[in-house]
């Protein structure tokens, strides 16, 4: 029989169900949770809930939104010519942390990758496709990370956006191959972004 409570048990299991967070840290957060103001601790588990039930996906850029636009696509002090696209939220999140881009984003959900069964029907290309032929953008700055999969993916994306005649950069070899821009540091990133440079198909 068990002498440990299952409601602390069930508690754990929860929060150990999230990325990076084992038996031993969930179980310290339970129990914070329990050492906390009852009241203080209600309301972080109600924003959670909130966050969960309530938060939607931009219909023009595909990032993070408490309504129908995200605060970036709605905001009118962004350059609206330059259009960044990414591979995932946490991507854009970092790149706002460098402070060094003031354009709009347009969010993939992914990367091609054949061997992992994602293909260019799985990304968000096709409504992307459509805001390049609205005639908007001056420049399109394909910020995706320079692994295999990515540089699949920009090359791909490169020949949709090419005969519209838009101007193609990508970020500067600042970040290293292989590696995530989310873990890529902000001063380097913000770099690479101040830094980006033409991408001509067969120059790579």
């Amino acid at each position: 029989m068990s002498a440990q409570s299952k409601l602390l048990t069930d508690a754990i299991e929860a929060l150990s169900a999230l990325p990076g967070v084992g038996k031993r840290s969930a179980m310290r957060m339970a129990l914070y949770l329990l050492k906390r103001p009852r009241e203080e601790s209600l309301q972080l588990i109600d924003k959670l809930r909130r966050f969960v039930s309530e938060i939607k996906f931009c219909r023009q850029c595909h990032h993070l939104a408490d309504g129908e636009l995200c605060e970036i696509c709605a905001s009118t002090s962004r350059d609206t010519g330059l259009l960044c696209v990414v591979e995932s939220v946490r991507d854009v999140m970092a790149i706002e942390d460098t402070g060094h881009f003031n354009g709009v984003y347009h969010v993939l959900g992914g990367v091609i990758s054949p061997v992992d069964g994602v293909g260019p029907d799985q990304l968000h290309i096709e409504s992307l496709r459509r805001r390049l032929e609205s005639g908007a953008f001056q420049e399109v700055l394909l910020a995706i990370s320079p692994t295999v999969e990515g540089e699949t993916t920009i090359y791909y994306l490169s020949r949709i956006i090419q005969p519209m005649g838009i101007r193609i950069s990508t970020l500067s070899r600042g970040v290293a191959f292989g590696g995530e821009l989310e873990y890529t540091d902000e001063l380097t990133l913000g770099r690479s972004i101040l830094a980006r440079r033409p991408y001509k198909i067969g120059k790579e």
